[in-house]
């Protein structure tokens, strides 16, 4: 005689079930999800907003390839479209705020990401990506 299984609650009526076995694949981790590696980078920025004549100064927390978090007095609303200029280069790249600001000690940590990947932009080797 086979037992019955009991229902489970969490699980919808007709829903598929998966068999996990010991050989499962775990997770990805958030740092293997990133497309681009991050590199721990302290340098000044120039942030240009659309409509705004006076451009806000701020710098780097982290860096990569497709973007960066930037520290500023005050955080930009998701979605935000600016112009990042790398002073040291005099480079600019059109860029995008992701999620809201977070502050911190030293102002608002706000998470950017460009339009278009731009490895050369902050004039660093980034180390190659390892999975």
């Amino acid at each position: 005689m086979t037992p019955t299984p009991k229902p489970n609650p969490q699980v919808a009526v007709g829903a598929p079930t998966v068999k996990r076995s010991a050989t499962t694949a775990r997770p990805q981790t958030n740092e293997e999800r990133r497309r681009a590696q991050r590199v721990l980078l302290r340098m000044p920025v120039i942030i240009r907003l659309p409509n705004k004549p006076n451009p806000i100064n701020g710098f780097t927390h982290t860096v990569s390839a497709t973007g960066a978090m930037i520290i500023l007095a005050e955080g930009l609303p998701t979605g935000t479209k600016l112009l990042i200029e790398n002073p040291k280069t005099q480079k600019s790249v059109e860029a995008h705020v992701v999620r809201p600001p977070v502050m911190n000690p030293e102002g608002s940590l706000i998470p950017i990401e460009f339009m278009s990947p731009s490895p050369q932009f902050w004039n660093i080797f980034f180390p190659p990506v390892t999975n």
